[in-house]
C-alpha cells in the first residue's frame, strides 16, 4: 500500500519555511517541537530526499531545491484542502454566511469597498468580510495559496486557470490643469502634447497598462519617466501644472478631483475603459457566494 504525505506534514514544513525557526514553527502549529520535527522527518522519508540543510543551530535554516519545490506545491495542496473543508461549511450555512477573505487592488479599493461593505452588511449581516488591498500580482499569488477567497481586479490580465466574472466597465478620463487646458486643442491629440508630459503609476499597478492600451497611447516619448505610487499623487502632480494623466471614472465619481483646479476631458480613441471583475479559484466550493457577491458589485458599479 502506498504511503502519502499528509496535509499536516506539509503544514509543518511550510510553517518552518515561514518562520525559519523550529520552536516558533511548533508554537504556530500548536504542537511540540519534537512532534513538528518528527513530522518533517517522516515527510523527507516519504519524498526520499532532504528538504533542508542540516547545519548547526547557529546557522540560518537553508532549504534545498527539493524542499522549495515541495513547499511551493504544498501551499497549493493546502489551498485545495481548505476548499474541501469549505464544502462542508457550505452545506451547513448559507452561501452568504461565514468569513470571506476579499482582495482588491489600490486603484479600485478606495472607491468601491466602503460602499460594498455597507451593502453587504445590510443585505447579508452574517457574512463577515476580511479585506486586503495589494497589487494584482500579490493578490493572485495569495489567491493561489488559499490566503484569499476572491479578488476584485481590473481586467483583462493573465489570471492563469482562475475563474472570473466581469461585473462592469470603468471608463478612463484624462485630467489636465486649468491653466494648461487653453493650450490644448480638444478633442485632444497626443501629438499636441509635449514630450514627457503624461504621468503614470508604477508598473506594479495594472492601471498603467490598461490606460495606455485603452487610450491608444503608443508614443512612449510622451510618457514621463517619473512614476507615482497612487492616484492621489498623480492628481497632485497634474494639479501643479506638470502635465496630464489618466484617471478612472470610478475615482472621479468618488471625489478624487474635488477642490482641485483640474479639467476632465475624453482621451483619444473610442470607449477607453477597463473591465472590473471578480476572480476566484476553480477548486473553491463557494461559487454561489461569489456569484451573489458579483451581483452586488455589479449594482454598485
Amino acid at each position: 500500500m502506498n504511503k502519502w504525505p499528509s496535509l499536516k506534514q506539509l503544514h509543518y514544513l511550510i510553517t518552518l519555511h515561514e518562520t525559519r525557526h523550529f520552536s516558533e514553527a511548533a508554537e504556530r502549529c500548536f504542537v511540540s517541537q519534537s512532534t513538528l520535527s518528527k513530522g518533517i522527518q517522516n515527510l523527507e522519508a516519504l519524498i526520499g530526499c532532504p528538504l533542508y540543510e542540516k547545519q548547526d543551530k547557529k546557522s540560518p535554516l537553508v532549504f534545498t531545491h527539493a524542499g522549495e519545490q515541495v513547499i511551493k506545491r504544498g501551499r497549493e495542496l493546502l489551498a485545495r484542502g481548505k476548499d474541501l473543508l469549505e464544502l462542508g461549511q457550505q452545506c451547513q450555512n448559507g452561501p452568504m454566511e461565514g468569513q470571506l477573505k476579499l482582495g482588491c487592488i489600490p486603484t479600485i479599493a478606495p472607491f468601491l469597498l466602503c460602499d460594498l461593505v455597507q451593502a453587504l452588511n445590510t443585505r447579508y449581516p452574517n457574512l463577515h468580510l476580511l479585506l486586503r488591498e495589494d497589487t494584482t500580482a500579490n493578490l493572485l499569488n495569495a489567491l493561489r495559496l488559499g490566503e484569499l477567497d476572491v479578488l476584485i481586479l481590473a481586467l483583462p490580465i493573465d489570471i492563469g486557470h482562475m475563474e472570473s466574472r466581469i461585473v462592469g466597465r470603468d471608463p478612463f478620463r484624462m485630467v489636465i490643469s486649468r491653466q494648461q487646458v487653453d493650450s490644448i486643442r480638444v478633442p485632444i491629440k497626443y501629438d499636441d502634447l509635449p514630450d514627457e508630459s503624461v504621468f503614470l503609476l508604477e508598473n506594479e499597478h495594472c492601471l498603467t497598462e490598461h490606460a495606455v492600451s485603452a487610450c491608444q497611447l503608443t508614443d512612449k516619448e510622451k510618457i514621463n519617466p517619473f512614476t507615482a505610487t497612487s492616484l492621489h499623487t498623480l492628481v497632485q502632480m497634474v494639479a501643479n501644472g506638470l502635465g496630464t494623466t489618466f484617471i478612472p471614472q470610478m475615482a472621479i465619481d468618488h471625489g478624487l478631483l474635488e477642490n482641485q483646479n483640474l479639467v476632465v476631458i475624453d482621451p483619444p480613441g473610442q470607449q477607453a475603459y477597463r473591465e472590473i471583475g471578480l476572480v476566484w479559484r476553480p477548486s473553491s466550493s463557494r461559487h454561489l457566494t461569489f456569484e451573489q457577491l458579483a451581483d452586488v458589485v455589479a449594482e454598485l458599479l
